[in-house]
Formats: structure tokens, C-alpha cells, sequence
């Protein structure tokens, strides 16, 4: 293994273990040398790698906000659907990638408490995932909804829906463990999470038919 390869293991080792501790004991609980420990690496290497913990915590927030949007292949500004079948069938899609990821990952337990922590403590991590995740994927469901429907973009009942749709998905991932054992669910993967998303997009086609009228 190169040293280039063993500072990248190291980096990340490191972004995995903040995640998790900032998401489960906040920010002010966590200390640089449990990051260290539960990444099996030297203390030294957070600020050789992002200059001290606050420099970790905006890693984090950057490395996140960048993993979803590649999940969802979001990067970058798209074209926009031409006719409001197209629309329809993106908003499906993104539901259906949105919840794979939200409820369906190994993961997602730890990367929706990090965000859920943040959002409880705003600060420039915060800021980070609202404008390089969440601003940008909530306009984008609003433009695709307003093609849809041929409401405005930017009415609040419009942001307020899509809020709505969001909250669907993040939900059951909150409340997996009540949701699994009165699903009788072992756990939620894959399959589970497609079950969620049919639901989800069986819910935003009568809000899209209920909007049209």
C-alpha cells in the first residue's frame, strides 16, 4: 500500500468515526482522541488531515452532502423534463433512489442522525448540507412539481408539499425500529425499501392528480 492509499484510508477512517460520534454524542460531547480511537488511528492525523475538529466536522458535512448527491446522480445542473409526464417519472425515480439510500443502506442510520444532530445545532456544517444537499434537490422537486401540475415553483404551498414528500421517506428511517417490528421486518433493507417507495410515489401521484384540478 502506497502512502497516498494509506492517508486516504486514514482521512476516511477518520470522516466515518466523526460521522458517527458528532451524529450520536453531538459535536461539544465528542472528543478528538474517541474520533481517533474508534478510527484506529493516531490523534495527530485530524489535524494533519483537516487542520482540528471543526475542520473534521465541515469535512463530514462536505463528504456527505457530496456521497448523496453521486448516489442520487444529482451533480452538476440538468435540463429540466420537457412535458410533465418526463417530470413525474424523475420525481418517481428520485423517491425511489432517495429511500434506497434514506432506508434501505447500512448506513443511513448513522448519516440521518448526523444531519438530524446538525440541523438541532446550526452552524456552518448545517449550512453546508442546505446548500450543497438540500436547497438543490428541494428546488429541483419543486420545478419538476410545477411542470406537473402547472403550479408556480415557488409558492409556498408547493415547498410545503415537497417538504411533505421529504418527510415521508425521512420518517421511516426515524422510526425504523417501531415501523420494523409492526411490519414484522428482521430488519429494512433493499426490498423493504422498495415497499416504501411505491407507497411514497402511490401518495405523490394522488397529491399530483388532487393538484391538478
Amino acid at each position: 500500500m502506497t502512502d497516498t492509499q494509506t492517508q486516504a484510508g486514514t482521512r476516511d477512517a477518520l470522516l466515518e468515526a466523526a460521522q458517527y460520534l458528532f451524529g450520536h454524542k453531538g459535536y461539544e460531547g465528542t472528543s478528538t482522541r474517541a474520533i481517533a480511537d474508534r478510527a484506529g488511528v493516531n490523534v495527530a492525523s485530524i489535524a494533519y488531515h483537516f487542520g482540528g475538529k471543526a475542520g473534521l466536522r465541515r469535512a463530514c458535512a462536505e463528504a456527505l452532502a457530496e456521497r448523496l448527491n453521486a448516489a442520487l446522480q444529482a451533480e452538476g445542473p440538468r435540463p429540466l423534463p420537457g412535458t410533465p409526464q418526463a417530470a413525474v417519472a424523475e420525481m418517481e425515480t428520485a423517491i425511489r433512489a432517495i429511500t434506497g439510500i434514506i432506508v434501505g443502506s447500512d448506513g443511513a442510520r448513522d448519516t440521518v442522525t448526523f444531519i438530524l444532530r446538525e440541523l438541532g445545532d446550526p452552524g456552518e456544517a448545517a449550512e453546508l448540507i442546505f446548500a450543497r444537499l438540500f436547497l438543490p434537490r428541494h428546488a429541483r422537486f419543486c420545478q419538476l412539481w410545477s411542470i406537473a401540475t402547472g403550479q408556480p415553483a415557488e409558492a409556498d404551498e408547493v415547498k410545503l408539499t415537497i417538504f411533505s414528500l421529504i418527510g415521508q421517506i425521512v420518517y421511516f428511517r426515524i422510526a425504523e425500529p417501531f415501523v420494523a417490528r409492526r411490519m414484522g421486518w428482521s430488519a429494512t433493507g433493499p426490498d423493504q425499501a422498495a415497499q416504501i417507495a411505491d407507497l411514497i410515489i402511490g401518495n405523490l401521484n394522488a397529491m399530483i392528480e388532487r393538484a391538478r384540478r
